[in-house]
């Protein structure tokens, strides 16, 4: 075959694949490998794609023909804004006249498969955890309504009245589970359909509005004389923006406002400044990660599930935007999300 039968043949392939010589130069790259590590990627050496000491030592030994037996392959994780691991496979491609060698490198991403099974192990360790506090709780509570309690009508109510609160807080946090799980799961996935985010605001707002007011709370949201338009999944955002505003109204202080502002450059910003009491630095880093908190005891009295800002990080993560939390403890917190506009390339 010569290099335009290739190119076509390759060109076809849903995955990256790079044609390599002895020299291990790119004679051609597959469109999808050239959309991921650069349109002029051809010419060029193979560590010019990919630096992964892993994988070029991998490459290497089989140019070198250190491999007896079937090629091999090796697993190799690179680094971005979303990480990404690949397998990546070397096969030897002789010419036909035997004197020289041609070397295929294909790339299949399995992120998704290793994710898979870290979720299912995180699933069970984290869903044990969060579980076991408001199951023993129930537990206590039925026992006791059950003894001491059956003629207790006072303590009967009471009891319900708490354990209905715990029952709702196991709903709602296989909800986020759940939804957290779909959401890692299209993470590499980038949205196609257009939502304008004022519009998703302004809904946000009107829906969060009489759980402000019933803590004497103002939100203050001017919209703004653009469109604000992202590409995105408008259920997905409204998520991401319910989250935070709830959380501001949750962790405001009483009879206190928060601000919501839009602005746009290159991306449209949107940020969501409380009046809390602020969040000490060494715990920002680790806002996002799941069932973290900073303060434990007050998140759960609120209805918290610990996975609120992990959601967040993955609806931002599958848009390609950023978020970045700035706190004062004392005066309160700001989270401003940034997401490409949709003429924006990127």
């Amino acid at each position: 075959m010569n290099l335009f039968e290739w190119r076509s043949l390759l060109n076809a392939l849903s995955e990256p694949v790079l044609l390599i010589n002895k020299s291990r130069e790119i004679i051609l790259a597959n469109g999808i490998a050239q959309e991921l590590f650069g349109r002029r990627i051809e010419g060029s050496d193979f560590a010019r794609a990919i630096r992964h000491p892993a994988a070029l030592h991998h490459v290497d030994r089989v140019l070198a023909g250190n491999i007896i037996g079937p090629e091999p392959n090796t697993v190799f994780r690179l680094a971005g804004s979303i990480a990404t691991t690949y397998k990546l496979s070397v096969t030897r491609i002789e010419e036909r006249t035997g004197t020289s060698s041609t070397f295929m490198i294909a790339l299949k991403d399995i992120s998704h498969i290793l994710e898979a099974e870290q979720m299912r192990s995180d699933f069970v360790a984290n869903v044990s955890h969060e579980l076991r506090s408001p199951l023993t709780a129930l537990t206590g509570f039925i026992e006791t309504l059950k003894g001491s309690a059956k003629d207790d009508p006072d303590a009967r109510a009471r009891f319900l009245d708490i354990m209905e609160r715990e029952a709702s807080r196991m709903n709602r946090l296989i909800d986020d589970l759940l939804s957290l799980s779909t959401l890692e799961t299209n993470e590499r996935i980038r949205p196609v359909s257009k939502a304008s985010v004022p519009n998703i605001l302004s809904r946000v707002i009107a829906t969060v509005s009489p759980q402000a007011e019933a803590n004497n709370k103002t939100i203050n949201f001017i919209t703004p004389d653009f469109e604000g338009i992202v590409n995105g999944d408008e259920d997905e955002l409204t998520q991401l923006f319910h989250n935070l505003v709830e959380n501001a109204v949750k962790y405001g202080r009483a009879d206190s406002e928060i601000n919501i502002s839009i602005s746009q450059n290159d991306n449209l910003i949107i940020a969501i400044k409380d009046a809390g009491e602020g969040i000490p630095p060494e715990h920002i880093p680790r806002l996002t990660e799941r069932f973290y908190r900073v303060d434990s005891g007050r998140s759960r009295e609120k209805g918290g599930t610990g996975l609120g800002l992990a959601i967040v990080k993955h609806i931002i993560n599958r848009h390609r935007g950023r978020l970045i939390i700035e706190s004062v403890v004392g005066e309160g917190s700001t989270f401003t999300v940034e997401l490409p506009l949709a003429n924006a390339s990127g």
